[in-house]
């Protein structure tokens, strides 16, 4: 199975999300330490659980639910966590 496909299984399973996206952006860093084909991604995050917690605590919990990922496979991850009210407002800002 694809890492990306396996990351979103793991935060669909722990964090439950309205709304996920995982990206692959390896190919923006190739040449660098830590490069391979499957070591860099972005992962957009909606989900209700993240009500009330900080962006540290949102991104904690991310980290954990990828820690084996993480120590294996995952050399960087951009992390954007969102409540779906937050995402809403977020969307309508960008438009």
């Amino acid at each position: 199975m694809k890492i990306e496909k396996r990351i979103k299984n793991k935060l669909i399973s722990d964090i439950d999300p309205t709304e996920i996206s995982v990206i692959n952006q390896s190919h923006l860093h190739k040449g660098h330490d830590g490069y391979s084909p499957n070591s860099h991604f972005s992962v957009k995050v909606i989900s209700h659980q993240f009500k009330g917690k900080s962006r540290l605590d949102r991104h904690k919990m991310v980290y954990n639910s990828l820690s084996e990922l993480i120590e294996s496979e995952i050399h960087a991850l951009k992390i954007k966590a969102l409540t779906p009210a937050e995402f809403a407002n977020f969307k309508k800002e960008k438009i």
